[in-house]
């Protein structure tokens, strides 16, 4: 699923996005034009540099996808793009 980026995701929201996505046994990762990371990665994550109105790739591998994405889109960092 596309996202698009609402906010600025550094320190606190990362911390926030990653917590959420450890709460899933999912494999669930993030997409950004070459780069691929674990969200539940906090490296990863900041890697990514997500920035206001860029858009990235939620791949959820599991039976809860639409709960992970449910979760995403609740933290009000993104919206579906």
């Amino acid at each position: 699923m596309k996202l698009k980026v609402l906010k600025p995701i550094f320190a606190e929201t990362a911390s926030h996005l990653v917590n959420t996505a450890s709460r899933f046994e999912e494999t669930i990762l993030l997409k950004k034009e070459h780069w691929v990371v674990d969200a539940k990665s906090l490296l990863g994550v900041l890697a990514l540099s997500l920035q206001p109105g860029q858009t990235l790739e939620l791949d959820s591998k599991g039976d809860n996808s639409s709960d992970v994405i449910a979760a995403f889109l609740s933290l009000g960092l993104f919206e579906e793009a």
